[in-house]
């Protein structure tokens, strides 16, 4: 089955960074919009930004804007979710999917995308 592995997951303080990246088992991302999303305990599944597949196109959720920047290299086949300005509330599990399609756009439904990962803990904590 098509997957995807989260990386880069940790513990940080607040105001601290963290990249997370976004690789695939055994398919390529460059025909796929990807996005990431985050769950904490208790609470329903968060889209936080999305990439369109070449990445000429963005979307992010308000309550990461200006904090964390999406993007891709698929060269490397790798899609990265940089967060800086972590808050405790930030803390989750966080995913990423990807979606086939041949538009250059991307939304930040869950309900669109077809291949997940597992998903890496990001826990802000002083």
């Amino acid at each position: 089955q098509l997957q995807l592995v989260e990386s880069g997951g940790g513990l940080v303080q607040p105001g601290g960074s963290l990249r997370l990246s976004c690789a695939p088992s055994r398919f390529t991302l460059e025909y796929h919009a990807i996005a990431w999303f985050r769950q904490a305990p208790g609470k329903a599944r968060e889209g936080l930004s999305c990439i369109s597949k070449t990445g000429s196109t963005t979307n992010s959720a308000d309550s990461v804007k200006g904090r964390f920047t999406i993007s891709r290299d698929n060269a490397k086949n790798t899609v990265y979710l940089q967060m800086n300005s972590l808050k405790p509330e930030d803390a989750a599990v966080y995913h990423c999917a990807a979606r086939a399609t041949s538009a250059e756009m991307c939304l930040l439904s869950e309900f669109e995308y077809n291949y997940w990962g597992q998903g890496t803990q990001v826990t802000v904590s002083s």
